[in-house]
């Protein structure tokens, strides 16, 4: 079968990643795109069960984002927020009426013994989607950001403090006995894959969750397909949320290099290619040293079409080999 004829799996997180997985959807054939999600940023808040990147995704895939925000619903109220902010209520997680309905109902199905696999790939064909929205496990695991005022969870993190603490490292409570999603590992066995590609995400937060599931990496690197990383850095700047200020927290050079070599580091083997931006291809040269190959390309996506561009050269690059 021809890599152009073969499903591609995607790593994302939330808004950024999603952004390059709407591109992907728009040129691959229908049902052929896979985007394995990180939930290392799932909390119960409220006593309802929240997956912020995976509900990116699909209200991304779905048409449905609000655009301004990149994240909840186009044309969202907030009702219900107003009201518990009355009673005194948590209101520092933005929880719009329609979103509710999602966290009501998915709280609901997990309760009653539904995988969230199941209910991600279910609330996916309601929607309309074709590509296939795989949680990183259906196992819990929970990302913890260690700062200068204390171990934090992510979304407190994130969201409550507004990421203002200095970051010191991170850790993935569950991790080590998580396993990897079983679709996922089961189209990586089979060698099903035609390319693989992991979005412009923050490489600490976002992908390492997903990669650091016992014998993921390990099955990326072994798979025949073409590994393909977009660099979420661009001329010293995060293209969305808080990757830039990390890892200059963490004393890191903050360029598309020192994301490289992150990846290079921690998972050797792993890269087939490194996409950075026009704007840093001064850095080709010492990225090739790192025993990377090296593609350039226009990679901040201010559109559909930008999305869509980016998509076409990392599926065409990916089939060079």
């Amino acid at each position: 079968m021809a890599a152009a004829d073969r499903d591609v799996l995607a790593l994302s997180g939330g808004v950024g990643g999603a952004k390059l997985a709407l591109g992907l959807a728009d040129v691959l054939p229908a049902g052929l795109l896979h985007v394995l999600v990180n939930t290392g940023d799932d909390f119960d808040h409220l006593g309802l069960h929240i997956s912020p990147d995976i509900d990116t995704l699909v209200y991304t895939l779905a048409g449905r984002a609000n655009r301004a925000l990149g994240w909840g619903l186009e044309g969202e109220t907030w009702k219900a927020l107003s009201a518990l902010e009355e009673l005194g209520g948590d209101t520092w997680f933005k929880l719009g009426d329609r979103d509710l309905a999602m966290h009501l109902w998915r709280t609901r199905q997990l309760a009653g013994g539904m995988s969230l696999s199941a209910f991600t790939a279910g609330k996916a064909r309601r929607l309309g989607i074709d590509s296939h929205i795989h949680p990183m496990s259906d196992d819990a695991v929970r990302t913890t950001v260690s700062t200068d005022r204390g171990d934090l969870p992510f979304q407190h993190y994130f969201v409550k403090d507004q990421c203002e603490p200095a970051v010191t490292g991170f850790s993935f409570e569950g991790i080590s006995a998580a396993a990897p999603n079983h679709e996922v590992m089961r189209l990586l066995e089979q060698n099903a894959l035609g390319r693989i590609v992991i979005c412009p995400s923050n490489p600490f937060v976002s992908v390492d969750p997903i990669l650091q599931l016992p014998g993921l990496s390990q099955a990326l690197c072994e798979s025949q397909a073409p590994v393909v990383v977009i660099s979420p850095i661009v001329g010293g700047m995060a293209l969305k949320g808080p990757a830039a200020k990390m890892m200059a927290e963490l004393g890191m050079g903050v360029t598309a290099l020192e994301v490289a070599r992150h990846y290079c580091n921690h998972y050797p083997g792993l890269m087939d290619y490194f996409v950075i931006d026009e704007t840093d291809a001064t850095l080709e040269a010492a990225i090739r040293e790192l025993g990377v190959n090296v593609a350039v390309a226009p990679i901040v996506m201010r559109d559909r079409a930008d999305k869509q561009e980016l998509a076409r050269f990392t599926l065409n690059l990916a089939r060079a080999d």
